[in-house]
């Protein structure tokens, strides 16, 4: 035995020795797994298999907030998965559970959504926090639930991957202290002509759809395209703006009744952190709705569907029967506003754009783009039991959608400021109840 060292100090030095190994070990075991591993997931695009209700999205696990939490059904199995953006190597996941946990779950990975490799397994899970040591490689990460500890379904307060790699920086949280109504810009156009023609379903083939009533650029036929829609005029406010926008015809029995004045197209965010919404890329093309679809069709949307008003009548399904002397119908209906990120188009026209699930988009259509609202005003009233549409009875309502901003900055702008901003904003980025925010354009619509 050394002569300067006691059974008892020795005894004292080898616990403190034990409780600093042990200290060490678990910091190493609650931090990132090493130093140049980052937080991959915070803000990125997510979704789940369900939702327990408004409030409890995917994306409340990934917010960086412990005070919101995504939770599912009560039922077996469920996951919640996140979008890292681009492939990433990952080496840590950390799960906050609230009391509802999982019991046997796995953590897993994928290059492409839909094919899965487990990183991590168990049937043992004790819930609370949980750090988790992996490694793997995938865009894609999620926490795949198969037995419940409960009787409720499960509930993540923070779902958090470390790694290296992934996409680009997500957009940060607003700044701003105003209170937020709204997150939207207006684009105001008016009626410039009427055609047998839709360029998107019926491209370069005039005179084979029903009739549609054009807003929006002064050119449109059968054979535009996005340069000639670029080279061509434009009935909107913003003159930037020369998009296309059209919509079945309104007939009063065989009379065509053309809607007058500005006509109000809303760009809005379809997604609750409404500062991630970015502008659509040139080019890019929609159909909202179907000339097929059945009252319960158009009814149920995944969209908000206001339908028709006029007078005291909202929320119909079909055209009214009747409106007040003088009055105007109405109708009112929103478009998908997750984009895939890749197609500016697809064979339906539909395929390559989503509506969000629980506030956010989904997984397969990760970017969030503006909400559009066309809202349509006919200057019809009396009797209208013979009103329709080209395209039939009033649930056939459905528009089209051709992105030709000429100056992708000058819509970057409205977006930015209005959108991201939370305002409620007029053709020029300005809203007149904040006047304290200013505008996104000049009186001129040009950037300041």
């Amino acid at each position: 035995m050394h002569p300067l060292r006691s059974p008892g100090r020795f005894r004292l030095g080898l616990v403190a020795a034990m409780l600093a190994a042990l200290v060490a070990t678990t910091l190493a075991i609650i931090s990132p797994a090493t130093a140049a591993d980052t937080l991959l997931s915070q803000s990125m695009p997510a979704t789940a298999s369900s939702v327990e209700g408004s409030g409890y999205g995917a994306g409340a696990a990934f917010d960086g907030n412990g005070g919101t939490r995504w939770a599912s059904a009560f039922s077996d199995p469920q996951w919640i998965q996140v979008d890292l953006g681009a492939t990433a190597t990952i080496s840590q996941v950390i799960l906050n559970w609230e009391g509802a946990y999982a019991k046997a779950f796995k953590i897993q990975t994928s290059a492409n959504g839909t094919s899965w490799t487990d990183l991590y397994s168990t049937t043992t899970g004790s819930g609370g926090g949980q750090t988790l040591n992996v490694s793997g490689n995938g865009r894609y990460v999620r926490m795949y639930g198969t037995a419940r500890a409960g009787g409720y379904g499960y509930s993540l307060w923070e779902f958090k991957v470390y790694g290296t790699g992934g996409g680009s920086t997500p957009v940060p949280s607003p700044t701003f202290t105003d209170q937020v109504t709204h997150h939207e810009f207006q684009a105001n156009c008016s009626w410039t002509t009427n055609r047998p023609d839709d360029p998107i379903v019926f491209p370069g083939l005039p005179g084979a759809s029903h009739m549609h009533t054009f807003v929006g650029n002064t050119t449109t036929n059968a054979d535009s395209t996005s340069s000639s829609l670029l080279g061509g005029g434009t009935s909107c406010t913003n003159p930037h703006d020369r998009s296309a926008y059209w919509f079945p015809s309104f007939y009063k029995g065989d009379q065509l009744i053309q809607p007058t004045g500005n006509q109000v197209v809303y760009y809005k965010s379809g997604i609750l952190e409404y500062w991630r919404v970015r502008s659509f890329p040139q080019g890019l093309r929609f159909v909202v709705g179907s000339p097929t679809a059945t009252l319960e069709q158009f009814r149920d949307s995944p969209g908000a569907v206001e339908g028709f008003e006029c007078g005291d009548i909202s929320h119909s399904w079909d055209i009214p029967t009747s409106c007040p002397a003088g009055s105007q119908v109405n109708v009112r209906y929103q478009a998908p506003s997750c984009w895939d990120g890749v197609h500016l188009d697809s064979a339906d026209h539909k395929g390559h754009m989503a509506y969000p699930a629980d506030g956010y988009c989904p997984a397969t259509y990760p970017v969030p783009v503006p909400m559009l609202e066309f809202k349509i005003a006919f200057p019809a009233s009396g009797d209208l039991s013979q009103a329709r549409l080209a395209s039939g009875r009033g649930y056939s309502w459905h528009y089209d959608f051709f992105n030709a901003w000429d100056d992708p900055a000058i819509l970057d702008a409205l977006v930015t400021h209005c959108i991201n901003g939370g305002l409620q904003c007029n053709p020029r980025g300005y809203d007149l109840y904040k006047p304290h925010r200013g505008a996104a354009l000049t009186e001129n619509f040009e950037l300041p």
